[in-house]
């Protein structure tokens, strides 16, 4: 009896540890976490992106929301192939991440260059469908790992299209339906190789750079864009989007 009692005390305290809660707590919370993030990625395969935390934080700062979801074979061709050609050229051919540009940008920190962006589009949509806006080091860490499921869970095709649904095209002008119909007067499905272009050039600075009319920086981006887009098509994005 004596040893029973003297095992059930050693088990309260050993659990009494606040170290072993912690420790306990934090193992669950990890293992609910993989679960639910599973989960959401998954849903959201297949489910139309409505809302993310930048559309919310502009609600909350007064700026009126525009956004129209729309299917990726009802936004121009010339879109898909501008967004690569001005922001992920390798989007077909890498995992999730561009080894080659982290690579370089942190070759241009350590020369004093300042750190440029290295993100691909699997990373930018990842961090648009799921988190917050921001560039702390917590959000690049989840940004990883909604990463590797985006890319694990989905198409290139289905990438494409949450990406160009949810991306800011302006002041409150999320999508490509709503930001065709704000800047071209027209459906996104019908945007020119020439319109397309223009849009992509000022993805980087949507609020700051316009595209209709475009100034001189974004005129001469979007030419380099459209010469860009050509060996794009190339190299076959249907090929691609059929692979993913």
């Amino acid at each position: 009896m004596a040893k029973t009692k003297t095992g059930k005390r050693r088990r309260a305290k050993k659990h009494s540890n606040p170290f072993t809660r912690a420790a306990s707590f934090l193992a669950r919370f990890c293992i609910l976490f993989v679960c639910l993030s599973i989960l959401w990625t998954g849903l959201y395969a297949f489910l139309p992106v409505k809302e993310t935390s930048l559309m919310g934080w502009r609600k909350m700062n007064g700026t009126e929301i525009s956004r129209s979801w729309v299917p990726l074979d009802e936004i121009s061709p010339h879109l898909v192939l501008a967004v690569i050609a001005a922001e992920d050229n390798k989007f077909c051919r890498h995992f999730g991440f561009d080894l080659g540009e982290i690579r370089a940008a942190l070759k241009a920190a350590q020369n004093g260059e300042g750190l440029r962006g290295a993100s691909t589009i699997t990373q930018q949509t990842a961090k648009n469908a799921f988190l917050w806006p921001g560039r702390d080091i917590a959000r690049k860490g989840f940004e990883a790992w909604f990463t590797v499921l985006v890319e694990v869970m989905w198409s290139k095709e289905r990438v494409m299209e949450v990406y160009l649904n949810i991306a800011e095209w302006g002041d409150g002008q999320f999508g490509a339906e709503a930001a065709a119909q704000h800047l071209f007067n027209k459906p996104a499905k019908d945007l020119s190789a020439r319109e397309a272009s223009l849009m992509a050039a000022i993805l980087p600075s949507p609020n700051k750079w316009r595209a209709s009319p475009p100034g001189p920086y974004v005129s001469k981006r979007a030419k380099t864009i459209q010469a860009r887009m050509l060996q794009i098509d190339k190299q076959g994005w249907a090929s691609c989007a059929k692979e993913g």
